[in-house]
């Protein structure tokens, strides 16, 4: 691909579609709404209401795709933004600089959460803004590398917190895939000093770093010169793949798909439908030119959260802000 300075990011309405939907989604878990259909006397919004929850364990429900929807967007994002600041004349330096105060300033802000909810310092990654404040870093550097280096980075990274889970020898925290007996109930202890609070493991922003790595590869191909076809079938192939990889690993028992440890199965599988989730909206919106008013609150939302800041609509500003505002208002570490 062509070096990001070279490149003239244009607009790209199902970018600020997708994320403007999943802000939508989050603000109607913020009010709750999704409990509601849970408790009504119907089957199908019985249904329809749990799959707006995590499921308990082994599986995959659609809510256990929004916070790989938000770490695939921030990706998607990095390119756009970084060759704006480019084309205004700002050297890489002072970007550089400007991601480090970002992911520093999404780190604070993810423990802050925490220090909110405990009454003390707790110091977790469990929530998406300090997995955000890695993952970011990770993909922003590496993201002028080769699409054979990114993907290859991100399946190293799956295959060894894979093995680190399966071969963890510690009695007692080495059942891989048992809820508190495993690696990343380990490091939780470590962390925290207390044994089974939350089946959620720090550790999961070293697996989830491939979300926000591939979703930098997807924005790069949407910000390249090729035919719309050759990107909507580069994103199917690369989505499709994804979920047969992920799929395939759960299926045959090798490894299962859990949200909660952030499995390479579920990784796969849960990026798959992200990818293939902004292929849909790419064809909808950029291609076919459909549905553009029904989609458009979601893309003023997507656009930015901040009027302030509409002369840079692309920046990580608009997702990013959005989120912490939800979750401040909620004053609780959401694990999304």
């Amino acid at each position: 691909m062509k070096d990001l300075s070279s490149q003239a990011p244009g607009r790209v309405m199902s970018v600020d579609f997708f994320r403007g939907f999943t802000m939508f989604l989050l603000a109607g878990e913020a009010s709750l709404l999704y409990d509601h259909f849970q408790e009504a006397d119907c089957r199908f919004l019985q249904f329809f209401g749990t799959q707006f929850s995590h499921h308990e364990w082994h599986g995959l429900h659609f809510w256990d795709l929004i916070q790989p929807f938000f770490m695939f967007i921030v990706g998607v994002a990095i390119p756009f933004a970084v060759a704006n600041r480019l084309k205004k004349g700002e050297s890489m330096k002072k970007i550089t600089l400007h991601a480090f105060r970002r992911s520093g300033l999404l780190l604070f802000l993810g423990w802050a959460l925490y220090f909110a909810a405990a009454g003390k310092l707790v110091f977790r990654f469990q929530n998406v803004l300090a997995q955000l404040s890695v993952t970011y870093l990770v993909a922003f550097f590496i993201m002028n590398k080769s699409t054979k280096f990114q993907i290859i980075f991100t399946l190293i990274i799956l295959l060894l917190i894979d093995l680190a889970y399966r071969f963890f020898p510690v009695e007692g925290f080495n059942h891989p895939w048992v809820n508190y007996e495993n690696l990343g109930a380990w490091v939780n202890l470590q962390i925290e000093g207390v044994n089974h609070r939350t089946p959620w493991a720090t550790l999961n922003f070293v697996s989830t770093t491939a979300h926000t790595v591939w979703g930098v590869l997807c924005g790069k191909l949407l910000m390249s010169d090729k035919p719309a076809k050759k990107k909507l079938l580069t994103l199917a192939i690369a989505g499709a793949s994804a979920l047969v990889a992920g799929y395939s690993l759960d299926l045959l028992n090798i490894t299962p798909i859990i949200k909660k440890i952030a499995t390479s199965s579920f990784v796969f599988a849960s990026g798959g439908w992200t990818i293939l989730t902004l292929a849909f909206c790419y064809w909808l919106i950029d291609v076919m030119k459909l549905f553009t008013k029904g989609a458009k609150f979601f893309t003023i939302v997507g656009m930015n959260s901040d009027l302030q800041e509409l002369q840079d609509l692309q920046d990580l500003q608009d997702l990013q802000d959005l989120l912490i505002i939800s979750q401040i208002f909620n004053l609780k570490p959401y694990n999304l």
